[in-house]
Protein backbone atom coordinates (compact mmCIF):
# COMPACT_ATOMS: atom_id res chain seq x y z
CA UNK A 1 0.00 0.00 0.00
CA UNK A 2 1.28 3.52 -0.30
CA UNK A 3 2.85 4.97 2.70
CA UNK A 4 2.32 8.27 4.27
CA UNK A 5 4.84 10.77 5.78
CA UNK A 6 4.59 10.24 9.81
CA UNK A 7 4.83 13.44 12.08
CA UNK A 8 4.98 16.78 11.48
CA UNK A 9 7.44 19.72 11.64
CA UNK A 10 5.80 20.92 15.00
CA UNK A 11 7.40 18.91 17.39
CA UNK A 12 8.19 20.77 20.65
CA UNK A 13 11.49 18.83 21.78
CA UNK A 14 13.90 16.82 19.28
CA UNK A 15 16.94 14.95 20.33
CA UNK A 16 20.04 16.24 17.83
CA UNK A 17 23.35 14.97 17.84
CA UNK A 18 25.49 17.54 15.08
CA UNK A 19 28.60 15.48 15.32
CA UNK A 20 26.04 12.20 13.87
CA UNK A 21 25.87 14.13 11.08
CA UNK A 22 28.54 14.78 9.93
CA UNK A 23 29.80 12.60 7.25
CA UNK A 24 33.14 10.65 9.28
CA UNK A 25 35.24 10.49 6.28
CA UNK A 26 33.96 14.90 5.74
CA UNK A 27 37.06 16.76 5.07
CA UNK A 28 36.90 19.31 7.98
CA UNK A 29 36.97 16.41 10.32
CA UNK A 30 40.53 15.45 8.80
CA UNK A 31 41.25 19.51 9.18
CA UNK A 32 40.12 19.57 12.95
CA UNK A 33 42.65 16.94 13.60
CA UNK A 34 45.88 18.59 12.75
CA UNK A 35 44.52 22.06 13.55
CA UNK A 36 45.89 23.67 16.69
CA UNK A 37 44.41 26.47 18.35
CA UNK A 38 45.06 25.93 22.01
CA UNK A 39 47.75 29.03 22.10
CA UNK A 40 45.33 31.78 20.14
CA UNK A 41 43.71 33.01 23.41
CA UNK A 42 47.20 33.56 24.87
CA UNK A 43 48.53 35.01 21.68
CA UNK A 44 45.35 37.75 21.42
CA UNK A 45 45.11 39.16 25.32
CA UNK A 46 47.07 41.59 25.45
CA UNK A 47 44.90 43.07 21.80
CA UNK A 48 41.89 42.74 24.36
CA UNK A 49 40.49 45.00 26.76
CA UNK A 50 39.80 43.72 30.46
CA UNK A 51 36.60 45.79 30.17
CA UNK A 52 33.52 46.25 28.66
CA UNK A 53 30.93 43.54 26.84
CA UNK A 54 32.05 39.93 25.94
CA UNK A 55 33.81 39.88 21.98
CA UNK A 56 32.98 37.62 19.31
CA UNK A 57 35.42 34.20 20.26
CA UNK A 58 38.50 35.04 18.37
CA UNK A 59 38.71 30.79 17.68
CA UNK A 60 35.28 31.39 15.77
CA UNK A 61 36.14 33.96 13.91
CA UNK A 62 39.50 32.01 12.56
CA UNK A 63 37.90 28.76 11.83
CA UNK A 64 34.91 30.50 9.83
CA UNK A 65 37.53 32.04 7.91
CA UNK A 66 39.75 28.73 7.49
CA UNK A 67 36.32 26.75 6.06
CA UNK A 68 36.18 30.06 3.59
CA UNK A 69 39.40 29.43 2.19
CA UNK A 70 39.18 25.62 2.51
CA UNK A 71 36.17 25.31 0.24
CA UNK A 72 37.19 28.47 -1.69
CA UNK A 73 34.01 30.74 -0.19
CA UNK A 74 35.27 34.19 -1.32
CA UNK A 75 32.42 36.27 0.15
CA UNK A 76 32.35 36.76 3.68
CA UNK A 77 28.78 37.64 3.36
CA UNK A 78 28.40 34.27 1.82
CA UNK A 79 30.75 32.84 4.19
CA UNK A 80 28.57 33.60 7.20
CA UNK A 81 25.16 32.33 5.15
CA UNK A 82 27.15 28.67 4.51
CA UNK A 83 28.29 28.41 8.29
CA UNK A 84 24.44 29.17 9.17
CA UNK A 85 23.33 26.63 6.93
CA UNK A 86 26.12 24.19 6.82
CA UNK A 87 26.22 21.42 9.54
CA UNK A 88 30.00 20.35 8.88
CA UNK A 89 30.82 24.22 9.18
CA UNK A 90 28.98 24.61 11.95
CA UNK A 91 30.83 21.18 13.49
CA UNK A 92 33.95 22.93 12.57
CA UNK A 93 33.26 26.46 14.27
CA UNK A 94 31.86 24.75 17.50
CA UNK A 95 28.57 26.03 16.94
CA UNK A 96 25.33 24.36 18.19
CA UNK A 97 22.16 24.50 16.44
CA UNK A 98 20.81 27.80 17.62
CA UNK A 99 24.19 29.62 17.89
CA UNK A 100 24.04 33.25 16.37
CA UNK A 101 27.08 33.82 13.64
CA UNK A 102 28.89 36.25 13.87
CA UNK A 103 28.15 39.55 11.67
CA UNK A 104 30.44 39.44 8.39
CA UNK A 105 31.72 43.23 9.93
CA UNK A 106 33.48 41.24 12.61
CA UNK A 107 35.83 39.52 10.49
CA UNK A 108 37.04 43.05 8.95
CA UNK A 109 37.20 44.42 12.10
CA UNK A 110 39.31 41.86 14.03
CA UNK A 111 41.43 41.32 10.72
CA UNK A 112 42.25 44.88 10.56
CA UNK A 113 42.65 45.25 14.16
CA UNK A 114 44.25 42.93 16.68
CA UNK A 115 44.58 39.96 13.72
CA UNK A 116 47.14 42.22 12.23
CA UNK A 117 48.78 43.64 15.09
CA UNK A 118 49.68 40.36 16.59
CA UNK A 119 50.73 39.24 13.34
CA UNK A 120 48.06 36.16 14.23
CA UNK A 121 47.91 34.28 10.81
CA UNK A 122 51.63 34.51 10.16
CA UNK A 123 51.98 32.54 13.74
CA UNK A 124 49.32 30.00 12.71
CA UNK A 125 51.22 29.52 9.06
CA UNK A 126 53.77 27.98 11.23
CA UNK A 127 52.18 26.30 13.44
CA UNK A 128 50.60 24.08 10.49
CA UNK A 129 54.28 24.02 9.34
CA UNK A 130 55.74 22.60 12.25
CA UNK A 131 53.03 20.24 12.39
CA UNK A 132 53.76 18.76 8.67
CA UNK A 133 57.19 18.57 9.94
CA UNK A 134 56.15 16.39 12.98
CA UNK A 135 54.11 14.44 10.72
CA UNK A 136 57.20 13.62 8.39
CA UNK A 137 55.64 15.61 5.28
CA UNK A 138 58.63 17.38 5.08
CA UNK A 139 62.32 16.46 4.34
CA UNK A 140 63.92 19.61 4.58
CA UNK A 141 66.50 18.87 1.21
CA UNK A 142 64.99 20.35 -1.65
CA UNK A 143 63.08 23.59 -1.68
CA UNK A 144 61.81 25.02 -4.68
CA UNK A 145 60.83 28.95 -5.44
CA UNK A 146 58.26 30.46 -7.42
CA UNK A 147 56.10 33.24 -8.14
CA UNK A 148 52.41 33.63 -9.40
CA UNK A 149 50.43 36.99 -10.04
CA UNK A 150 47.45 37.44 -9.02
CA UNK A 151 44.88 39.93 -9.70
CA UNK A 152 44.41 43.36 -7.17
CA UNK A 153 41.62 44.62 -6.02
CA UNK A 154 41.58 47.10 -8.49
CA UNK A 155 40.03 48.27 -11.41
CA UNK A 156 42.89 49.49 -14.20
CA UNK A 157 40.53 52.18 -15.32
CA UNK A 158 41.27 53.66 -11.83
CA UNK A 159 44.85 53.98 -12.79
CA UNK A 160 46.54 57.14 -14.25
CA UNK A 161 50.48 57.29 -15.75
CA UNK A 162 52.88 57.67 -12.77
CA UNK A 163 54.59 60.57 -14.43
CA UNK A 164 51.45 62.42 -13.74
CA UNK A 165 51.39 64.33 -10.18
CA UNK A 166 49.42 63.15 -7.66
CA UNK A 167 48.03 65.10 -4.78
CA UNK A 168 48.07 62.30 -2.00
CA UNK A 169 46.84 64.59 0.50
CA UNK A 170 43.31 64.26 -1.15
CA UNK A 171 40.62 62.94 1.56
CA UNK A 172 39.37 60.87 -1.82
CA UNK A 173 42.82 59.41 -1.46
CA UNK A 174 42.97 58.50 1.95
CA UNK A 175 41.93 55.05 2.10
CA UNK A 176 44.16 52.70 4.63
CA UNK A 177 45.82 51.53 1.62
CA UNK A 178 46.98 54.66 0.38
CA UNK A 179 48.22 55.51 3.75
CA UNK A 180 50.33 52.33 3.85
CA UNK A 181 51.33 52.59 0.23
CA UNK A 182 52.58 56.26 1.68
CA UNK A 183 54.27 55.36 4.82
CA UNK A 184 56.03 52.19 2.68
CA UNK A 185 57.27 54.99 -0.17
CA UNK A 186 58.86 56.92 2.72
CA UNK A 187 60.85 54.25 4.31
CA UNK A 188 62.17 52.52 1.03
CA UNK A 189 61.69 54.18 -1.77
CA UNK A 190 60.23 53.08 -5.30
CA UNK A 191 61.91 49.55 -5.74
CA UNK A 192 63.51 49.50 -9.92
CA UNK A 193 61.98 51.56 -12.45
CA UNK A 194 58.45 53.55 -11.93
CA UNK A 195 56.02 51.01 -13.15
CA UNK A 196 54.04 52.67 -16.05
CA UNK A 197 50.37 53.36 -14.28
CA UNK A 198 49.31 54.04 -10.42
CA UNK A 199 46.07 52.44 -9.35
CA UNK A 200 44.77 55.39 -7.00
CA UNK A 201 42.32 52.59 -5.39
CA UNK A 202 45.57 49.98 -4.41
CA UNK A 203 48.73 52.45 -5.16
CA UNK A 204 51.11 48.94 -4.31
CA UNK A 205 49.33 47.09 -6.75
CA UNK A 206 51.81 46.37 -9.51
CA UNK A 207 50.74 47.24 -13.20
CA UNK A 208 51.61 44.33 -15.03
CA UNK A 209 50.75 41.77 -18.18
CA UNK A 210 51.03 38.26 -18.85
CA UNK A 211 51.68 37.58 -22.03
CA UNK A 212 48.98 38.30 -24.60
CA UNK A 213 46.65 39.31 -21.91
CA UNK A 214 45.75 42.81 -21.54
CA UNK A 215 47.54 44.73 -18.38
CA UNK A 216 46.09 44.86 -14.88
CA UNK A 217 47.33 45.78 -11.38
CA UNK A 218 48.65 42.60 -9.33
CA UNK A 219 50.79 41.43 -6.52
CA UNK A 220 53.03 38.18 -6.52
CA UNK A 221 52.35 35.40 -4.41
CA UNK A 222 55.91 34.12 -3.00
CA UNK A 223 56.15 30.28 -2.34
CA UNK A 224 59.01 28.38 -1.06
CA UNK A 225 58.17 24.40 -0.77
CA UNK A 226 59.72 21.69 0.40
CA UNK A 227 59.50 19.20 -3.04
CA UNK A 228 59.45 15.91 -0.80
CA UNK A 229 55.28 16.32 -0.12
CA UNK A 230 54.54 19.58 -1.88
CA UNK A 231 54.30 21.62 1.84
CA UNK A 232 54.75 25.22 1.66
CA UNK A 233 57.29 26.27 3.95
CA UNK A 234 56.98 30.26 3.51
CA UNK A 235 54.97 32.33 1.62
CA UNK A 236 55.46 36.42 0.83
CA UNK A 237 53.38 39.32 -0.75
CA UNK A 238 55.28 41.29 -2.87
CA UNK A 239 54.64 43.78 -5.90
CA UNK A 240 54.66 42.01 -8.82
CA UNK A 241 58.09 42.80 -9.86
CA UNK A 242 61.01 40.51 -10.56
CA UNK A 243 63.50 41.98 -8.08
CA UNK A 244 60.99 42.23 -5.18
CA UNK A 245 60.33 38.57 -5.92
CA UNK A 246 63.97 37.79 -5.62
CA UNK A 247 64.46 39.58 -2.60
CA UNK A 248 61.52 37.56 -1.32
CA UNK A 249 63.03 34.45 -1.87
CA UNK A 250 65.84 35.45 0.77
CA UNK A 251 63.98 36.61 3.18
CA UNK A 252 61.83 33.52 3.25
CA UNK A 253 64.99 31.26 3.33
CA UNK A 254 66.10 33.19 5.99
CA UNK A 255 62.98 33.25 8.60
CA UNK A 256 62.79 29.46 7.72
CA UNK A 257 66.13 29.04 8.91
CA UNK A 258 65.19 31.09 12.04
CA UNK A 259 62.27 30.29 12.93
CA UNK A 260 62.07 26.32 12.00
CA UNK A 261 65.57 25.60 11.95
CA UNK A 262 65.65 23.98 8.28
CA UNK A 263 67.96 25.24 5.31
CA UNK A 264 67.73 23.28 2.45
CA UNK A 265 70.63 21.72 0.06
CA UNK A 266 69.64 23.09 -3.09
CA UNK A 267 66.66 25.63 -4.81
CA UNK A 268 65.00 24.98 -7.37
CA UNK A 269 63.76 27.45 -9.53
CA UNK A 270 63.56 29.10 -13.00
CA UNK A 271 65.43 31.33 -14.40
CA UNK A 272 63.94 34.96 -12.86
CA UNK A 273 66.09 33.41 -10.01
CA UNK A 274 68.88 32.89 -11.94
CA UNK A 275 70.37 36.44 -11.61
CA UNK A 276 74.12 36.57 -10.59
CA UNK A 277 73.88 38.08 -7.18
CA UNK A 278 70.95 35.92 -6.40
CA UNK A 279 73.65 32.95 -7.64
CA UNK A 280 76.53 34.08 -5.29
CA UNK A 281 74.04 34.63 -2.35
CA UNK A 282 72.78 31.18 -2.44
CA UNK A 283 76.48 29.64 -3.51
CA UNK A 284 79.24 31.53 -1.26
CA UNK A 285 76.58 33.12 1.29
CA UNK A 286 74.36 30.42 1.82
CA UNK A 287 75.94 27.12 0.24
CA UNK A 288 72.60 25.86 -1.12
CA UNK A 289 73.13 24.60 -4.38
CA UNK A 290 71.38 26.08 -7.17
CA UNK A 291 69.43 24.10 -8.94
CA UNK A 292 68.68 26.96 -11.03
CA UNK A 293 69.02 28.02 -15.10
CA UNK A 294 71.87 30.90 -15.18
CA UNK A 295 70.39 33.76 -16.13
CA UNK A 296 72.52 34.39 -19.68
CA UNK A 297 72.95 37.53 -22.19
CA UNK A 298 75.90 35.85 -24.01
CA UNK A 299 74.05 34.29 -26.62
CA UNK A 300 74.30 36.47 -29.93
CA UNK A 301 71.80 35.99 -32.52
CA UNK A 302 73.58 37.33 -35.82
CA UNK A 303 75.78 33.83 -36.03
CA UNK A 304 78.89 35.54 -34.45
CA UNK A 305 80.97 34.10 -31.42
CA UNK A 306 79.60 34.09 -28.24
CA UNK A 307 81.28 34.36 -25.01
CA UNK A 308 81.13 31.15 -23.95
CA UNK A 309 83.74 30.30 -26.59
CA UNK A 310 86.19 32.34 -24.81
CA UNK A 311 88.19 30.58 -22.27
CA UNK A 312 88.91 32.25 -19.45
CA UNK A 313 92.42 32.39 -17.81
CA UNK A 314 92.15 32.83 -13.77
CA UNK A 315 95.91 33.24 -13.02
CA UNK A 316 96.11 35.58 -16.02
CA UNK A 317 93.07 37.16 -15.09
CA UNK A 318 91.97 37.42 -18.77
CA UNK A 319 89.98 36.05 -22.06
CA UNK A 320 91.77 34.07 -24.88
CA UNK A 321 89.81 34.55 -28.23
CA UNK A 322 89.34 31.55 -30.60
CA UNK A 323 92.01 33.15 -32.30
CA UNK A 324 94.20 32.60 -29.18
CA UNK A 325 94.54 36.62 -28.69
CA UNK A 326 94.08 38.39 -25.23
CA UNK A 327 91.08 40.17 -23.78
CA UNK A 328 91.92 42.00 -20.44
CA UNK A 329 90.75 44.50 -18.55
CA UNK A 330 92.95 47.21 -18.81
CA UNK A 331 96.03 47.42 -21.33
CA UNK A 332 98.20 50.23 -19.86
CA UNK A 333 98.98 51.01 -16.05
CA UNK A 334 97.84 53.78 -14.69
CA UNK A 335 99.16 56.16 -11.71
CA UNK A 336 95.72 55.65 -9.99
CA UNK A 337 94.54 51.46 -10.11
CA UNK A 338 91.50 51.06 -11.28
CA UNK A 339 88.88 48.60 -10.42
CA UNK A 340 87.25 48.68 -13.95
CA UNK A 341 83.98 47.32 -12.32
CA UNK A 342 80.60 48.97 -13.65
CA UNK A 343 77.49 50.04 -11.73
CA UNK A 344 76.06 46.87 -12.88
CA UNK A 345 79.04 44.89 -11.23
CA UNK A 346 80.93 43.44 -14.24
CA UNK A 347 83.93 44.05 -15.72
CA UNK A 348 84.87 44.19 -19.11
CA UNK A 349 87.46 42.69 -20.81
CA UNK A 350 88.74 44.47 -24.49
CA UNK A 351 91.17 42.58 -26.88
CA UNK A 352 93.82 45.41 -28.43
CA UNK A 353 92.24 46.56 -31.96
CA UNK A 354 95.17 45.98 -33.94
CA UNK A 355 94.96 42.32 -33.03
CA UNK A 356 91.19 42.19 -34.49
CA UNK A 357 91.82 44.17 -37.56
CA UNK A 358 94.61 41.52 -38.76
CA UNK A 359 92.20 38.70 -37.25
CA UNK A 360 91.38 36.26 -40.21
CA UNK A 361 87.99 35.57 -37.53
CA UNK A 362 87.01 39.18 -37.50
CA UNK A 363 83.77 38.64 -39.68
CA UNK A 364 83.15 35.69 -37.48
CA UNK A 365 83.78 37.60 -34.03
CA UNK A 366 83.06 41.65 -34.57
CA UNK A 367 82.22 42.59 -38.10
CA UNK A 368 80.24 45.52 -37.29
CA UNK A 369 83.15 46.29 -34.38
CA UNK A 370 87.14 47.77 -33.83
CA UNK A 371 87.38 45.31 -31.51
CA UNK A 372 85.91 42.65 -29.45
CA UNK A 373 84.51 43.14 -25.48
CA UNK A 374 83.51 40.54 -23.06
CA UNK A 375 81.14 41.21 -19.90
CA UNK A 376 82.45 39.49 -16.97
CA UNK A 377 79.92 39.20 -13.60
CA UNK A 378 81.88 39.80 -10.40
CA UNK A 379 79.52 36.44 -9.35
CA UNK A 380 80.64 34.71 -12.24
CA UNK A 381 82.43 32.14 -10.21
CA UNK A 382 78.87 31.29 -8.77
CA UNK A 383 77.43 31.34 -12.30
CA UNK A 384 79.86 28.46 -13.41
CA UNK A 385 79.02 26.72 -10.15
CA UNK A 386 75.08 26.79 -11.73
CA UNK A 387 76.06 25.83 -14.96
CA UNK A 388 78.22 22.84 -13.96
CA UNK A 389 75.72 21.28 -12.36
CA UNK A 390 73.23 21.58 -15.22
CA UNK A 391 74.02 17.79 -16.50
CA UNK A 392 73.63 16.26 -12.85
CA UNK A 393 70.98 13.78 -12.39
CA UNK A 394 70.12 15.72 -9.26
CA UNK A 395 69.45 18.90 -11.56
CA UNK A 396 67.09 16.68 -13.98
CA UNK A 397 65.18 15.43 -11.72
CA UNK A 398 64.55 19.25 -9.82
CA UNK A 399 63.51 20.55 -12.91
CA UNK A 400 60.51 17.68 -12.61
CA UNK A 401 60.09 18.81 -8.81
CA UNK A 402 59.66 22.03 -9.77
CA UNK A 403 56.12 21.54 -11.08
CA UNK A 404 54.95 20.86 -7.08
CA UNK A 405 55.04 24.61 -6.77
CA UNK A 406 52.81 25.06 -9.85
CA UNK A 407 50.50 22.53 -8.92
CA UNK A 408 50.05 24.51 -5.61
CA UNK A 409 49.28 27.58 -7.96
CA UNK A 410 46.99 26.06 -9.68
CA UNK A 411 44.88 25.14 -6.96
CA UNK A 412 45.25 28.25 -5.29
CA UNK A 413 43.04 29.62 -7.93
CA UNK A 414 41.03 27.01 -9.99
CA UNK A 415 39.70 25.34 -6.47
CA UNK A 416 40.35 27.50 -3.83
CA UNK A 417 39.27 30.42 -6.37
CA UNK A 418 42.18 33.07 -5.16
CA UNK A 419 42.57 34.87 -8.21
CA UNK A 420 41.85 38.29 -8.01
CA UNK A 421 42.23 39.69 -4.09
CA UNK A 422 39.45 40.72 -2.07
CA UNK A 423 41.74 43.06 0.30
CA UNK A 424 43.85 46.02 -0.92
CA UNK A 425 46.78 47.15 0.31
CA UNK A 426 49.73 44.74 0.61
CA UNK A 427 49.20 43.67 4.63
CA UNK A 428 45.89 42.76 2.97
CA UNK A 429 47.45 40.89 0.13
CA UNK A 430 49.77 38.97 2.98
CA UNK A 431 46.56 38.08 4.98
CA UNK A 432 45.16 36.89 2.02
CA UNK A 433 48.18 34.27 0.89
CA UNK A 434 48.56 33.25 3.99
CA UNK A 435 45.24 32.19 4.45
CA UNK A 436 45.00 30.44 1.43
CA UNK A 437 48.47 28.89 2.53
CA UNK A 438 47.10 27.90 5.52
CA UNK A 439 44.32 25.90 3.60
CA UNK A 440 46.94 24.34 1.33
CA UNK A 441 48.90 22.74 4.01
CA UNK A 442 46.13 21.49 6.23
CA UNK A 443 44.27 19.94 3.33
CA UNK A 444 47.84 18.47 2.86
CA UNK A 445 48.07 17.07 5.93
CA UNK A 446 44.21 15.99 5.72
CA UNK A 447 44.47 14.04 2.50
CA UNK A 448 48.13 12.29 2.79
CA UNK A 449 48.39 11.62 6.78
CA UNK A 450 46.76 8.59 7.62
CA UNK A 451 44.13 8.82 10.88
CA UNK A 452 42.72 6.28 12.51
CA UNK A 453 39.11 6.19 12.91
CA UNK A 454 38.69 6.58 16.52
CA UNK A 455 40.09 9.98 15.79
CA UNK A 456 38.17 11.09 12.75
CA UNK A 457 34.65 9.78 14.63
CA UNK A 458 35.49 11.78 17.98
CA UNK A 459 33.39 15.14 18.94
CA UNK A 460 35.37 17.98 18.48
CA UNK A 461 36.51 19.42 22.34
Amino acid sequence: MMGKKAGDQHQLFYSFNLDKHVPADHLLRRIDCFLDLSQLRQRLGSFYSHTGRPSVDPELMIRTLLVGYCFGIRSERRLCEEVHLNLAYRWFCRMGLEAEVPDHSTFSKNRHGRFRESDLFRQLFEDVVRRCMSEGLVQGEGFAIDASIVQADANRRRGIPSEQPINWSDPQLGSRAVREYLEKLEQDGHIGAPPKSISLTDPAARWTAAPGCPAFFAYSTNYLVDVHAGVIMDVEATAAHRIEETEATKTMLERVEDRLGIKPSYLIGDTAYGSAPMLEWLVNGKRIEPHIPVWEHSERRDGTFCSGEFTWDESADEYRCPGNKPLRREWRLFSKPRTHITKAETIIYRARQSDCASCPLKSQCCPNMPFRKITRSLYEAAREHARALRDTPEYLQSRKDRKKVEVLFAHMKRILRVNRLRLRGRTGARDEFLLTAIAQNLRRLAITVPLSAGSLAGAPG
